[in-house]
């Protein structure tokens, strides 16, 4: 438990140790470009037993050590217990308060990848478990969905957590756009950006001025969100072990269901700094690809890309999320005599990015002629 709490303010300072000395921001330079939100959420509407009964009806009964009762047995008696959890859910609603057994997590430590070794800490995710009830809460207030989508206020090319967007539909837009420019006779430039812990790095203060200046969240839905992210805490349970509480100060619990959603509108600037500079983007969740499409002559187009990535790390800096220069992947499109030319063409904190011959993007591989035989061979 140690290591992962330790871990989150080595990555804050070294990310804050990045931010520019001089000059504004990114975030304030591109605040004006914002869609506000038009009509602000003030506060989330109680539910219905018949609604908390289908929420819990429909939920996964994923155990958790801090469940009083196991799921299963919750769900056979909930006529006879379902009043007093409505009166739980409608009772956080209506204060703006979260209970805090409900934000107690159990971090079960998940390995990134099968083939890494199981003895290295850093090559696993803290995933949080969460007692049952208190994601049926978290369910609830999707209400703060219907707001988003009202007010359009998702970003157009995040494909993370929304209805009818996955990982299938990033990689079709962006393979679709990369084979129509090479139909073209254009060469593209793809870069694939990599943090480090993103989810844990998450600054409430900055999180919650996002959410009630841009996204419009006031009142009792603002306390609520408050509350949600205040006096949390986590302990991992390995093989039967229980480690002490840690209190969690940054970020958004992994395992939940409002922390993948609130972590995208803490990114919702993003995509207007790259817009800002004519590159064309994709992202799910922490997972930002930009690429860039020209002629074979255009090679100069190439600083807009670079110019591009600088105004990123800045921005990234200065919301505590680290770029990971090392991680960050570029692989070039078109013939191979321009390949090579543009190798060693874009650098990142003074690292050159040398152009892969493969590149595992969202779960699939990328080769150079998008021919996906790397992928298939597999």
């Amino acid at each position: 438990m140690s290591f992962f709490t330790d871990k989150v303010p080595a990555i804050r300072e070294k990310a804050n140790q990045a931010i520019p000395t001089t000059g504004p921001s990114a975030d304030v330079l591109t605040v004006g470009t914002y869609r506000f939100s038009n009509k602000p959420l003030n506060s989330f509407s109680p539910i219905y037993f018949s609604e908390a009964s289908s929420l819990i009806q429909k939920s996964k009964t994923t155990p958790c050590l801090l469940d009083p009762i196991p799921t299963h047995l919750l769900k056979d008696v909930l006529p006879l217990i379902g009043s007093s959890i409505l009166d739980q859910i409608n009772g956080s609603l209506v204060s703006g308060y979260v209970p805090r057994s409900y934000k107690v997590a159990v971090i079960k430590p998940l390995l990134k990848k099968l083939s890494l070794d199981p003895d290295v800490l850093a090559y696993y995710r803290p995933i949080s478990n969460l007692p049952f009830i208190s994601k049926v809460l978290e369910k609830v207030v999707t209400q703060l969905l219907e707001h988003l989508q009202r007010d359009s206020l998702f970003e157009m090319f995040q494909s993370g957590f929304r209805a009818h967007h996955s990982t299938e539909t990033a990689l079709l837009k962006v393979t679709n756009d990369l084979l129509i420019a090479s139909d073209h006779g254009l060469v593209s430039m793809l870069v694939l950006l990599d943090l480090s812990a993103a989810f844990d790095t998450v600054d409430h203060s900055i999180l919650l001025h996002r959410l009630e200046h841009v996204i419009g969240i006031k009142g009792t839905a603002l306390d609520w969100f408050r509350s949600y992210l205040s006096d949390r805490y986590q302990f991992a349970h390995v093989h039967g072990v229980p480690s002490s509480y840690s209190r969690v100060s940054h970020g958004v619990p992994q395992g939940s269901v409002l922390g993948p959603i609130l972590f995208t509108l803490y990114m919702l600037p993003l995509g207007n700094i790259i817009r800002q500079h004519g590159i064309n983007f994709h992202c799910y969740a922490d997972d930002t690809q930009l690429y860039l499409s020209m002629k074979p002559e255009e090679t100069e187009k190439l600083v807009k890309l670079q110019t591009c990535l600088k105004d990123i790390k800045s921005w990234m800096s200065s919301n505590f999320l680290l770029l990971n220069s090392g991680k960050t992947e570029v692989m070039v499109f078109g013939p191979e005599p321009l390949r090579d030319r543009l190798d060693h063409m874009i650098t990142l904190d003074g690292i050159s990015l040398t152009s892969s011959l493969s590149v595992r993007n969202l779960g699939v591989t990328f080769d150079q002629n998008l021919s996906f035989n790397s992928h298939i061979s597999l």
